[in-house]
């Protein structure tokens, strides 16, 4: 055993001494032998391997090293408003206090911290620090509206700027009748509590558009009136442009005149095309409309209403406006038409009426002639009769002498007691009553059927609700005439009032 190993070092030596330079190996295609250590070296421990050399360490600092602490603290504040947006917005999104739903109203130019003490005052929120920062967070605080707004219980401060921010304020309106003059409309307005400001001069006559305007609490008056008055541009263009052919008007302008006193002689929607017929076939013809608000108004103007019957002697008052003494339409019109009187006369009924009488059901009988006219009026004469009516603003049909047609058999006078609803035809004058009557005592009893139903007076519809508005006043019988143009004795004055002769018809 000993001497195997020692030749094996022999061996070895001898190769390594034969072939100092070269591998064993080399010029030769066989892989090297290796040979086995000893059992003594085999235990020998082997040498390790030299320590890696030291790096040299440089000090930290400079621009590197400040853009990596700066990083890293921002990723901390990032964390931290991450976390903090979360709970303000969860804070945010909580019911608030209010008990019950409520409207607050933020004055015009209050900013964001006045608002969020008003609505601490209100008891709508609690922490006005939150409901600022919740405001800027969302970039909203310029957002936030004046106005008067409705909070619902428990609204919360996100649901709280929303409905600061997207405008939902309350709203208020103002209702205006059709037939009322601009006075009556501006005096209206100015007795609006939430409407601010002064109207400074009044509006033209039959310029702004009756209807319900609705606006918010600090609207001005002079809005409301601009915006009346350009819906009115509106439907008067439109109407015009669709008005039917050959009607005896030339300008808007005539259209409104002639609607003002169709929507004064009638409230009734049905009977409005009708009614502007008469009137337009009163034209055609030449006749006079004789139509007595446009009395009233040559009377007391903007004001509407005389607030009593129509006297004989203001009949034949000459004033601008008094259908009975000037022919075709006044200079202006006499009131605000809504847009269904203007339709009707843009469009009126084709018909031959030149007449019309109440018939006791809140309408009016028409008639193309004047003994059909006459007929109309004894029947409801009769009507009147059987319901006992009173002798309130009338005069004794003794005292009312008659004329033929042409001085116009009346169509809006034959409407006794005006007071329809929307305003309509305010002193109405008996049918068969005469313009022109020999002034006497009996002048100044009221004409029959003249009850003014206009706003500022005890007779206003739309401020007494007990007044009657179907029960329409007592027409006279109209006077007969002889083959001679004499009245008969049947319908001769007790009074002795000397009646004025008939004038001739056509």
């Amino acid at each position: 055993m000993f001497g195997r190993s020692r030749d094996t070092r022999q061996d070895r030596q001898q190769d390594q001494a034969a072939t100092p330079d070269a591998p064993p190996h080399a010029g030769t295609s066989e892989a090297p032998r290796l040979a086995p250590k000893s059992p003594h070296e085999a235990i020998k421990p082997e040498m390790a391997s030299p320590p890696p050399p030291r790096r040299l360490s440089r000090p930290r600092g400079g621009l590197l090293s400040t853009l990596s602490g700066l990083f890293s603290m921002l990723a901390v504040v990032a964390l931290i408003a991450l976390v903090g947006l979360v709970v303000l917005a969860r804070q945010a999104n909580q019911p608030g206090p209010l008990q019950a739903d409520t409207v607050v109203a933020i004055p015009q130019g209050t900013g964001m911290s006045g608002i969020a003490r008003i609505l601490e005052r209100e008891r709508v929120i609690t922490q006005p620090l939150l409901f600022q920062l919740y405001a800027v967070l969302n970039r909203e605080q310029a957002n936030l509206k004046a106005g008067e707004f409705a909070f619902r219980a428990n609204v919360s401060i996100a649901d709280a700027i929303d409905t600061l921010t997207e405008g939902r304020a309350v709203l208020h309106q103002v209702t205006i009748p059709e037939g009322l003059t601009s006075l009556q409309i501006v005096e209206r307005l100015r007795r609006d509590e939430v409407l601010t400001g002064e109207i400074e001069t009044i509006p033209p006559e039959g310029s702004l558009m009756p209807d319900t305007y609705k606006f918010e609490r600090g609207t001005t008056r002079a809005q409301v009136v601009e915006i009346m008055s350009r819906a009115q541009e509106r439907a008067l263009a439109e109407i015009w442009a669709r008005r039917a052919e050959g009607l005896p008007l030339e300008t808007p302008d005539e259209l409104v005149i002639l609607a003002s006193i169709v929507e004064k002689e009638t409230g009734r929607a049905d009977e409005r095309p009708r009614v502007a017929g008469v009137f337009i076939n009163r034209l055609r013809q030449g006749m006079r409309l004789q139509s007595d608000p446009t009395i009233v108004y040559g009377l007391v103007g903007g004001r509407g209403t005389l607030g009593r019957g129509i006297l004989r002697t203001e009949i034949r008052e000459p004033t601008p406006y008094n259908t009975y003494v000037i022919d075709g339409l006044p200079p202006t019109p006499i009131a605000n038409p809504g847009r269904a009187a203007m339709e009707a006369v843009a469009n009126p009924s084709r018909t031959n009426d030149l007449f019309f009488v109440a018939d006791g059901t809140g309408g009016h009988a028409f008639s193309e002639t004047y003994d059909e006219h006459r007929r109309a009026v004894s029947r409801w004469r009769e009507i009147e009769a059987s319901r006992g009516s009173g002798e309130t603003d009338m005069v004794d049909p003794e005292d009312i002498p008659d004329e033929a047609p042409q001085s116009g058999a009346l169509p809006g006078g034959a409407l006794p007691g005006g007071a329809l609803p929307g305003g309509a035809a305010p002193g109405s004058l008996p049918s068969g009553g005469v313009p022109g009557a020999t002034p006497n005592a009996a002048a100044l009893v009221p004409v029959r059927g003249t009850i003014d139903a206009s706003e500022g007076t005890p007779l206003d519809p739309l401020a007494n609700t007990t007044f009657d508005l179907t029960n329409t006043q007592v027409v006279p019988d109209l006077p007969a005439f002889g083959e001679d143009g004499a009245v008969t004795s049947s319908a001769a004055p007790a009074s002795g009032v000397p009646l004025p002769p008939p004038r001739p018809s056509l």
